[in-house]
């Protein structure tokens, strides 16, 4: 039970990723690159009627994870306390940004409503790249200083950032160079997962333009993914040994690898669906690589005093997970039900549907 609720809990988390990604991407490229309002107003009409919805996975996944592993939901809300409010007001600025931008027809109105959602899309997509390479690098747990735990084992608190930036100090904070470096991935990887998403569900004057800077982004994540990947060994030392025990695992790396290669191409596909498809599966890929190298640890430890938080010593009783399964089965199939029918309904390009007009 408890791989299949680990299993549940990534696959839901890489969901949300893949699908409230492009929504944060589609306002990075809002923010930047969309400069005529008939382009601004197509990006957010792309986005209108599933941003919302979207956010539901990362409920759900907040859900699975106090029913199935309470333990690293409280140490997790508790110590990350300061970076969850900030990204619940980001997502509020964000979704206040897409719903009173037509109010008020006003320059100045359109402007502090544009902003909002830009630069809330930007931040938000580098705060979830700071989250993973805080759950890679791992917290101190029991804030053990001098060897000893000023509170209790599951317990810790990260300020924002530390004065060195360094991943390897006793007192980390949540920015540290490790930790930007995965937020600067994710910040390039959602503007082009966001760009395919704007190429396919519209007909704006930018398409061609985002296709070369689909092209041009992706040698930028190319270098920072090998800088990454080459300072993994500093942080984690043993990330890759569950590669190395069980070679079936690399069916995650090589969906990513494709996924990133097939985004080079991006500029000679006919078919604009196959743009999205690598984006997605480089998120998915990338997501679920992460996850299957750190099993079965959670929330590593950045101290030798107190046991990393895993899928063995945070999952809940035994009876719990069987009523949860149930139920789980019922809500999943109606959650997928409504994203059949919600994406059906709103399939093909979204150029003529009424979104936001007042």
């Amino acid at each position: 039970m408890e791989l299949f609720w680990y299993s549940v809990l990534i696959v839901m988390l890489a969901v949300y990723v893949v699908f409230d990604g492009y929504d944060f991407g589609a306002g990075i490229v809002h923010l930047f690159f969309a400069k005529k309002e008939e382009d601004k107003k197509l990006i957010t009409k792309s986005i209108g009627p599933f941003w919302d919805a979207n956010e539901v996975w990362l409920i759900a996944a907040g859900g699975l994870l106090f029913f199935a592993f309470p333990l690293l939901y409280a140490s997790a809300f508790s110590g990350f306390y300061l970076p969850l409010m900030m990204i619940l007001w980001l997502l509020i600025f964000r979704a206040i940004g897409l719903e009173l931008r037509e109010q008020i027809h006003h320059s100045m109105w359109h402007a502090v409503w544009d902003k909002a959602f830009g630069i809330s899309s930007l931040l938000l997509a580098l705060f979830f790249g700071l989250a993973l390479g805080n759950v890679v690098r791992g917290v101190n747990l029991g804030g053990v200083e001098n060897g000893v735990s000023a509170y209790e084992a599951t317990y810790f608190f990260l300020p924002l950032w530390n004065s060195s930036l360094d991943p390897l100090a006793e007192r980390l904070g949540v920015i540290d160079w490790f930790t930007l470096l995965l937020g600067i991935i994710a910040v390039i990887s959602l503007t082009i997962h966001g760009a395919n998403w704007v190429i396919l569900k519209t007909k704006s004057s930018i398409n061609e333009q985002l296709k070369k800077i689909i092209f041009r982004l992706n040698f930028g994540l190319v270098f920072f993914l090998i800088l990454s990947i080459s300072t993994l060994d500093i942080v984690q030392p043993n990330i890759f040994d569950n590669y190395t025990e069980h070679v079936w695992l690399f069916i995650f790396p090589i969906l990513t690898t494709l996924g990133l290669l097939g985004l080079f191409w991006v500029r000679n596909f006919k078919n604009e669906l196959f743009g999205f498809l690598c984006s997605t599966l480089f998120l998915f890929g990338g997501f679920t690589t992460t996850a299957a190298a750190m099993y079965p640890v959670l929330l590593p430890s950045t101290n030798a005093i107190n046991k990393s938080l895993t899928v063995f010593n945070t999952i809940t009783e035994g009876y719990g997970l069987w009523v949860g399964l149930n139920w789980f089965f019922i809500g999943i199939i109606l959650v997928v039900l409504y994203f059949v029918v919600q994406h059906r309904v709103f399939k093909g390009k979204m150029d003529d549907i009424e979104y936001g007009d007042h």
